[in-house]
């Protein structure tokens, strides 16, 4: 497995992501958000947390038209895998790669904390290492994670097995609709969730409840 951690100006997660990955044995290396290009033998892309160009328009919205954003939506149509994790599901969204939007927080603040989530399918390569059901910890730190969409979205999301994870016991932070956390595209390899799973992946670092999500991406 080699995954291309793509970096925008205003990115700040990319090298807990690329640490989480090299832990799970996945080969990372850095795409600059200029390229135009992937590097040969990628697998994975990925889209890491942060506040690309900024946030201004809106958050994503012009890293979504950044030249290395062509090659990605060429990796997803051949059938690779792309992970977007808070802003990067927010670029994912904006690009066009996955459905619904990411609107300010009910609470109209930035949200830094711990929450739940409980892992909806084991059916996708991202999913495969937990168990269906299984809760989990995880911070989120964002203030756009309101997660929405129209209600035929919804309903294809619901009744498709899309919906990867959801906000549990009672911790949606953002009032994403559904308590929704993460989403997959029609062909369940396209991902983008708002918390952040590579900053639980060692022990000294608090726990390693997002291990998992690395763990099945290497084995995918």
């Amino acid at each position: 497995m080699k995954a291309a951690v793509v970096v925008f100006p205003g990115s700040n997660r990319e090298r807990d992501v690329a640490r989480a990955l090299t832990l799970a044995g996945v080969n990372t290396v850095s795409s600059w958000h200029a390229d135009t290009s992937l590097p040969a033998g990628t697998d994975l892309v990925v889209l890491p947390g942060g506040f690309s160009y900024g946030d201004y328009l809106r958050s994503g919205a012009i890293a979504a038209r950044a030249p290395i954003m062509d090659a990605v939506r060429a990796h997803a149509a051949r059938g690779g895998l792309v992970l977007g994790i808070c802003n990067g599901f927010q670029i994912l969204t904006e690009a066009g790669l996955l459905p619904g939007a990411l609107m300010r927080n009910a609470g109209l603040t930035f949200v830094c904390r711990e929450v739940k989530l409980r892992v909806e399918t084991t059916a996708t390569p991202f999913t495969a290492a937990f168990a269906a059901g299984q809760e989990l910890r995880c911070p989120v730190a964002h203030h756009d994670g309101n997660y929405f969409a129209d209600a035929e979205t919804l309903a294809a999301l619901e009744g498709e097995g899309r919906v990867v994870f959801r906000y549990a016991a009672g911790s949606n932070p953002n009032g994403s609709i559904h308590d929704i956390a993460g989403v997959t595209d029609a062909s369940r390899r396209v991902l983008g969730m708002m918390p952040h799973p590579e900053n639980l992946v060692e022990e000294i670092a608090g726990g390693t409840d997002g291990r998992p999500l690395f763990a099945s991406l290497a084995a995918a």
